[in-house]
């Protein structure tokens, strides 16, 4: 594990079992590196996408400017070490409710379409990303398209 990820985790990982407060970190951890997977999918990763991303982080997990852009820096990391995506995605299919992810689901459409555009890697890591969660097509297809009408911007998934 990174000294930065250790030092960003130190002070809640003393325990054997992981406290609820250590888990959220490490599933806003592995949000974050899914949601800059996807920024990344299509080799360009625009101004638009960069400050949606910046503005869903301290939306969703209540962060201000400093803890979310060290949050992203840690999951950036994370994603370029990362071997796929299983890591990230079992984690959150372990500790996010249903809602949770359906929330997730709705910033990363919104994060694709941040650019006015949806790649095709793009949507097919979306497709395997909401595999991974168990997340249902119909529902896919519903926030896909209020993604394309502007209808979905940052939540909260706490």
């Amino acid at each position: 594990m990174l000294s930065s990820i250790k030092s960003f985790f130190h002070s809640s990982m003393f325990s054997d079992s992981p406290s609820p407060a250590v888990r959220n970190r490490d599933t806003r951890l592995a949000a974050c590196a899914l949601l800059l997977e996807l920024a990344h999918a299509d080799d360009d990763f625009a101004e638009q996408e960069r400050a949606h991303l910046r503005s869903a982080v301290q939306c969703q997990f209540g962060l201000d400017e400093g803890q979310s852009e060290e949050l992203l820096s840690l999951a950036e990391k994370e994603r370029v070490e990362a071997v796929d995506l299983w890591q990230f995605t079992s984690l959150i299919r372990e500790h996010y409710s249903k809602g949770q992810k359906m929330v997730l689901i709705e910033v990363m459409w919104g994060l694709l379409y941040a650019d006015g555009e949806l790649a095709t890697r793009e949507e097919q890591l979306m497709r395997k990303i909401c595999n991974l969660l168990d997340i249902e097509p119909g529902y896919l297809a519903q926030i896909r398209k209020r993604a394309e009408d502007g209808g979905v911007g940052p939540g909260s998934v706490d």
